[in-house]
């Protein structure tokens, strides 16, 4: 029988019963849907954390104050205040496999303007920090090196200070105070939004790193010392490097514990984007439970479908028609239902997409990968769950099928 004669008698008996149908492809409908939305989902959650990476760096390191052990008590991170300036010298010095070191002092600090004020972290670091983070500076520039030489009272803001504290105004040039320093702000630093923890990376403020040293914090010693490694490939042989550099210095015995830490970033991200696909793979899979059942209510219905059209399976046998045309007319049945009910599927688990991105602010990413798995999956329901059906009925015999009431 001609393939496309058998394409328009299985639509046309598909039509003949539109609710029927229309209920058997709402299974598979909504089991795409459902699978379209998740991944979409996790695609945008996936996106974040990318991005969230690429505002790290990439290729980060950095050296922290690390615990001690007193009397078999450990302090924890940041116990010590054997990190100085003079081992960021020696790194930048004697570590090539590293650019953009950088010292960093942090704390938290309540800042002033006028009669607006905000809480907020302030980070004490070099210029070179904005090309380890890949950050860039919207209006106005970054403080020099001969302004951390002075430990001049200057510094840079994130977009959440400048709406808190100037609205529309334009801060720069303009002088805020930090804790109980006046400070006048050269530059705005671009929008970063929200880290893949929830925090704001845009509430903070950029300071020499000196500056925060002796007039904000008043200490001698660093909290962090921040670098990158010139590719991703001389990570470890870097860290590695930095640590015997440091623990000479610090003359640490060999065998015993270092008082720093060493911290790849990208690896707390990475586990982070490794949980979202584990998430989104596992909401996925459940999400296919719904294509399950829509490939079991298509059995089902073409089942039924058989029982009602005996008769006529019967004539079409008896007139000269082969048991393989019964099976492919009663298979494309199952196919066309499965596909139209992944397409409206797709459709619906688009729109669900992009009316969450729109409604609450979380991406989404809708990728080609994934609505043609989803497009081929629903195909393959189609096959598998329409196959047993569609060889009963290639297998009736043709009189007894005649005679069936």
């Amino acid at each position: 029988m001609n393939l496309f004669l058998i394409h328009r008698i299985a639509l046309k008996a598909l039509s003949q019963n539109m609710l029927r149908t229309g209920l058997t492809m709402l299974g598979i409908i909504i089991g795409v849907g459902a699978v379209i939305c998740v991944v979409a989902i996790g695609e945008g959650a996936s996106a974040r954390v990318e991005q969230a990476i690429a505002n790290i760096g990439a290729n980060m390191i950095w050296v922290e104050a690390g615990g001690i052990n007193r009397g078999g008590v450990r302090t924890g991170a940041f116990g010590t205040k054997t990190l100085t300036l003079e081992d960021y010298d020696a790194i930048k010095a004697h570590v090539p496999l590293v650019t953009n070191v950088t010292p960093q002092a942090d704390t938290r600090v309540q800042v002033v303007y006028g009669n607006q004020n905000w809480g907020t972290s302030v980070r004490g670091v070099g210029p070179e920090y904005l090309a380890l983070k890949d950050w860039k500076i919207v209006n106005g520039g970054m403080y020099t090196e001969a302004d951390v030489e002075r430990a001049s009272n200057v510094c840079v803001l994130g977009q959440t200070l400048v709406d808190q504290l100037f609205g529309s105004q334009d801060p720069i040039g303009e002088s805020i105070r930090v804790k109980d320093q006046p400070c006048a702000v050269v530059g705005v630093l671009d929008v970063k939004g929200q880290s893949t923890t929830g925090q704001d990376q845009d509430d903070n403020l950029l300071m020499p790193y000196t500056t925060v040293m002796k007039k904000i914090k008043g200490q001698t010693w660093l909290d962090d010392i921040m670098c990158s490694a010139v590719s991703a490939k001389v990570v470890d042989q870097a860290e590695l490097d930095i640590a015997a550099i440091v623990r000479e210095r610090h003359h640490i015995k060999p065998g015993a514990d270092d008082d720093f830490n060493l911290r790849h970033p990208t690896e707390i991200a990475e586990a982070v984007k490794q949980s979202t696909q584990i998430m989104e793979a596992l909401l996925a899979a459940i999400a296919s439970v719904s294509l399950i059942v829509g490939g079991i209510g298509i059995m089902n219905i073409m089942l039924v479908s058989v029982t009602e059209r005996t008769r006529e399976i019967g004539l079409r046998l008896a007139v000269g028609a082969r048991g393989r045309d019964v099976l492919r007319q009663f298979l494309i049945e199952a196919v066309i239902l499965s596909l139209i009910g992944g397409a409206v599927g797709i459709a619906i688990g688009t729109f669900a997409a992009q009316t969450i991105a729109s409604n609450f602010q979380w991406p989404t990413r809708v990728s080609s990968n994934a609505v043609a798995v989803a497009f081929g999956f629903s195909a393959l329901i189609g096959i598998f769950f329409g196959y047993y059906p569609a060889r009963q009925a290639a297998r009736l015999d043709p009189i007894d099928a005649l005679r069936f009431e």
